[in-house]
């Protein structure tokens, strides 16, 4: 692939040209998330908090208030919030930038413009040094163009990762991003319990972690990276993780397992070169399933997708017969 054309659709994403921006913008999606969580019914494993890509960036999707409705979008190509309500109101706010403070009240601002009230935790979730929204004037940074990167990665990954998660028919998540941890994620289930999780996680319940991990779980994500770890990285663990999982042989060759992190991680720079990167991160993703699934006995055959393209033509024309898709 030209150069150019890796940048388009894969670009630099180095930690340190952005490590302001991820900061900030890891809160300001907190924010809203935690708008999101405390108006919509408990989903397990806490699916109900996530936000989810779209064309232009992320949003919340529906979110009930009474009998009406109300989404929030962040817009990574105009560089706006937009919160639209069912009843055709309408609030715009510009992405720059400012305080997560200054955001934290325009947004709740415009949230009662709209005739919406809610209150929210204004703790953030799963970072160690935790400022509640309203008195942090620490982060304040909004690069667009790395803002717009981030999200272009994230599109692309989730484009992998749903042809990922179409070749798996047992319980799985949706592909969706968690803005506690600020990564996309998509996690396959074995259907069978697992062992109470140590929890520890900072500023999170340990209730709320234990039940999203009730499950044995096998889970595939892309990370843009943190102080301790600055770089992107794709990652897959396993929960809990199998005796000999650490390892296991997995692909491609530039993928290890961080003890740290007791999971395996692609260097997100090793798929911008890789010649085919969409093979790269699916060699990634089945490689460690493969691992965890066997070495955790989980039922393999019962979750092998049969695609319809597969089924015979009688099949078709009888589910076409009971009204079923063609």
């Amino acid at each position: 692939m030209p150069a150019e054309s890796r940048d388009l659709i894969w670009p630099s994403l180095e930690y340190a040209n952005w490590r302001d921006t991820c900061a900030t913008l890891h809160m300001w999606t907190q924010i809203v998330g935690k708008i999101r969580m405390t108006l919509t019914p408990w989903i397990n494993h806490s699916w109900h908090v996530t936000l989810y890509l779209t064309a232009r960036g992320l949003t919340t999707s529906p979110i009930p208030y009474g009998s009406n409705a109300f989404e929030i979008h962040f817009d990574f190509i105009s560089h706006e919030l937009r919160i639209l309500a069912n009843d055709g109101g309408l609030q715009v706010l510009e992405l720059k930038p400012q305080s997560v403070a200054k955001f934290y009240g325009a947004v709740m601002g415009a949230l009662r413009q709209l005739g919406i009230t809610v209150e929210i935790n204004t703790t953030p979730n799963e970072v160690v040094d935790a400022i509640p929204f309203e008195r942090d004037e620490k982060h304040r940074s909004y690069d667009p163009e790395y803002a717009n990167r981030f999200w272009r990665v994230l599109l692309q990954s989730e484009r992998v990762f749903k042809e990922f998660r179409s070749h798996f028919c047992g319980k799985c998540s949706p592909v969706h991003f968690f803005w506690g941890s600020f990564d996309l994620a998509v996690t396959r289930f074995s259907g069978g319990p697992a062992p109470p999780h140590p929890g520890g996680i900072p500023h999170l319940p340990d209730a709320v972690t234990r039940e999203a991990y009730s499950q044995e779980v096998s889970s595939l994500g892309f990370w843009p990276g943190n102080d301790q770890l600055p770089m992107p990285i794709f990652y897959s663990y396993a929960y809990p993780e199998p005796k000999g999982f650490a390892e296991a042989k997995v692909r491609p060759a530039a993928a290890s397992y961080n003890p740290q992190l007791r999971e395996f991680v692609l260097p997100y720079e090793e798929v911008r070169r890789a010649s085919v990167a969409d093979e790269a991160i699916l060699q990634f993703a089945e490689s460690t399933y493969d691992a965890a699934s066997t070495l955790a006995n989980w039922d393999r055959a019962a979750f092998v997708e049969v695609k319809p393209a597969l089924l015979s033509r009688s099949a078709q024309n009888a589910s076409t017969e009971r009204g079923g898709y063609s």
